[in-house]
């Protein structure tokens, strides 16, 4: 299976990656991630090594390779791959390996909205629906992850998503999954429509007694439709001194500068603080009394999103590293899909939390080179 040299092979593989969009991405630095592009990047090189790895089962050359590089290299690497073996990377893997170093490694090998394609179909396959799992995902991605995610379930399984989320959930939680679905979250813009916080915080507030159940669509509605800007993060803040400036006359600046360094920044909420400013309840506390099971989990995780999101990540990571036995699929689910995105924000949040590192606990809850994966993953100790 090892590669020979030679011009062919060369101009292959430099066509092949002509036709990939990489070389048009510019792949943010600046991003909370903990994978950041591979400086030294050769696609043709990285094949090389993970045939020999994979020939020579070494779990640790194939983890250098794949945790080091971000999903778009990775997707270069498959094709690659494909073109100089002849052989599927990712059937080749799931020979080679098994287990959770098996799932984590294939996990990277697809591309996200595929890997969340799948984690959604088996979390509606089996003996029950894994709820927790189907909330994760549609409440935590952007409308077009989730219309790319929704179209790779189609193509994967034949089957429509909406269909199968219908069919295996039910009540105020089928509503609130099939209106994720659909990706209709508004898109913030930076403008802050004052009149439409204080219009949703109102809705909110309406006890729906026109019509049976018409409170809680409501609460569905803004919860899955309007942005995590305008429902919770951030406060905008107002000058309280509306006077105009005074004109600048010869010794008038000192005066201004001195009247707005004492000026008091009142600051304005968006809708869940503008409830609670209104009616005395944060939000959850309304969710707890209008929904009952998992429309109300759900709810309460939309809530959570929408407040932090990175915390909702890092409370979900501790609570699968609670009690006997860490729960694998959400460790692996997780530390995949935000490693390129916000994984170093949700290290922050498990630390200030819980007053100990992510690293330190995956330390603890998992062993041997599935432990070497996920370590690699979230990359650091935090102290």
């Amino acid at each position: 299976m090892l590669l020979g040299d030679g011009m062919d092979r060369r101009s292959l593989t430099h066509e092949i990656l002509s036709q990939l969009p990489l070389a048009q991405q510019t792949t943010a630095w600046g991003t909370l991630g903990t994978i950041k592009p591979y400086l030294g990047f050769d696609a043709e090189s990285d094949v090389q090594y993970l045939v020999e790895a994979i020939a020579g089962a070494d779990h640790g050359a194939i983890l250098d390779v794949l945790t080091n590089r971000t999903n778009a290299q990775r997707q270069q690497i498959t094709k690659v791959f494909q073109a100089l073996t002849k052989q599927d990377l990712l059937k080749s893997m799931g020979a080679a390996l098994s287990g959770n170093l098996e799932r984590v490694i294939v996990g990277l090998l697809k591309p996200p909205a595929q890997y969340d394609a799948h984690e959604l179909r088996a979390a509606m396959q089996g003996m029950g629906t894994d709820e927790d799992a189907l909330i994760e995902i549609l409440s935590t991605r952007s409308n077009q992850q989730l219309s790319e995610s929704l179209a790779f379930y189609q193509r994967d399984f034949k089957a429509d998503p909406e269909k199968d989320i219908a069919s295996e959930t039910s009540g105020w939680f089928k509503d609130i999954l099939l209106a994720l679905a659909k990706g209709k979250r508004e898109h913030y813009t930076g403008i802050i429509d004052y009149a439409l916080i204080q219009q949703d915080a109102e809705a909110l507030a309406d006890p729906g007694a026109r019509s049976k159940g018409a409170g809680e669509r409501t609460w569905i509605s803004i919860f899955t439709q309007r942005s995590p800007e305008h429902l919770s993060r951030g406060k905008a803040r107002t000058p309280c001194c509306r006077e105009p400036l005074a004109s600048h006359t010869a010794g008038s600046w000192q005066k201004e500068l001195e009247r707005f360094s004492l000026c008091v920044h009142v600051a304005r909420p968006r809708v869940f603080g503008q409830y609670q400013k209104s009616h005395g309840l944060e939000v959850e506390e309304t969710i707890c009394k209008r929904f009952r099971g998992d429309g109300q989990a759900a709810m309460l995780a939309l809530a959570s999103v929408c407040r932090n999101t990175p915390r909702y990540f890092a409370e979900r990571l501790h609570n699968a590293m609670k009690g006997p036995g860490a729960d694998d699929k959400v460790l692996i689910r997780i530390l995949i899909s935000r490693s390129e995105t916000d994984l170093l924000s949700i290290r922050s949040e498990f630390k200030k939390r819980h007053g100990k590192s992510l690293y330190s606990c995956l330390q603890v809850e998992t062993r041997g080179d599935y432990q070497a994966a996920l370590l690699a993953l979230c990359r650091a100790e935090d102290l």
